[in-house]
């Protein structure tokens, strides 16, 4: 097996007696777009903070891309990184900016420079080049730290703190397309994208993987289908009570249960057998033969159930 992009073993991290994360484990494999997901205080941002380098850790093993993060000038140009708080200084031309966080990476004046326009223009800033920092939105801010983070030198990984956070509907999608683009991109070179973000739909967009975090541990890590159970359950929002015995017949049915509160059916089944699509089929001709109103249909359960389950 190839080598984890992140591996995270055991790591402690204490803030005098407050133990912000306590023995957590982890590995993100090359290529992933990963979910760090918890309530406050589950550890999210210190974890963030040690895979940054921007915290020493007191206890257990961190690696990226084989590397120690307290050994941070080994990672130039391969890690890139977009604080949830980071500020650009406001009297700085952007272009001149970003040209100066390209040397910092590892690239040539000139391929700085090049890299630092065709990034401007991916994200639909061609002309601030020349616009003090201080002058941008909060939003064009945001979208000229994600060319920081994930196009000069083309990192291998990427983390990104609340992408997101304080934007517009208008600004978050921009963002949220341009993460999907560049990971799209960078799929077969391996990229890797860790976000920590409080926001779930979004995270259910973007993520094929998370790890859940409480109180400094993680209580569950796999695909976004594992934690959301989607390939061992279906759930129908119905408007009438279903006769329950009939569904729970089906050979497709290892369970099923139904909510009178939420009207809410849901079926469980042996992933190892059958298709999901397949379960709904077979349960949708019971409901349709029943007379049973379908209001929807989904697959698993949303993540932020399953957060408010495991913490």
């Amino acid at each position: 097996m190839s080598e984890p992009a992140i591996s995270i073993q055991g790591l402690v991290k204490r803030y005098g007696q407050t133990v912000a994360v306590n023995g957590a484990s982890l590995e993100i494999s090359a290529g992933r777009v990963f979910g760090l997901i918890g309530p406050n205080g589950a550890g999210k941002t210190t974890t963030f903070g040690v895979l940054a380098g921007f915290l020493r850790r007191d206890a257990g093993e961190v690696r990226i891309l084989g590397t120690d993060p307290k050994n941070i000038h080994t990672l130039k140009g391969k890690l890139g990184v977009l604080p949830q708080d980071a500020l650009l200084p406001s009297t700085e031309p952007v272009g001149a900016l970003l040209s100066h966080y390209g040397r910092l990476a590892g690239l040539s004046g000139a391929e700085a420079q090049r890299q630092a326009r065709e990034g401007l223009e991916r994200v639909g800033l061609q002309t601030s080049w020349s616009t003090a920092a201080g002058a941008l939105s909060h939003g064009m801010a945001r979208r000229v730290g994600l060319v920081q983070a994930m196009l000069l030198a083309s990192p291998e990984v990427m983390l990104l703190d609340e992408p997101t956070n304080g934007l517009d509907p208008k600004s978050a999608a921009q963002v949220r397309a341009f993460i999907k683009q560049i990971h799209a991109d960078g799929a077969g070179a391996g990229r890797t994208v860790v976000i920590s973000s409080h926001n779930l739909t979004e995270l259910e967009e973007l993520c094929d993987s998370a790890a859940i975090l409480d109180r400094g541990r993680v209580v569950v890590s796999g695909t976004m289908s594992e934690i959301t159970s989607q390939a061992e359950e279906v759930r129908f929002l119905l408007g009438d009570a279903p006769l329950l015995s009939a569904i729970q017949a089906l050979p497709c049915a290892s369970a099923a249960s139904f909510d009178s509160g939420k009207n809410l059916l849901a079926v469980r089944f042996a992933k190892e057998k059958f298709e999901a699509e397949a379960v709904i089929g077979q349960v949708l001709r019971v409901l349709l033969d029943q007379n049973v109103r379908i209001s929807g249909v989904s697959k698993g359960r949303k993540l932020e159930e399953r957060l408010l389950e495991l913490t």
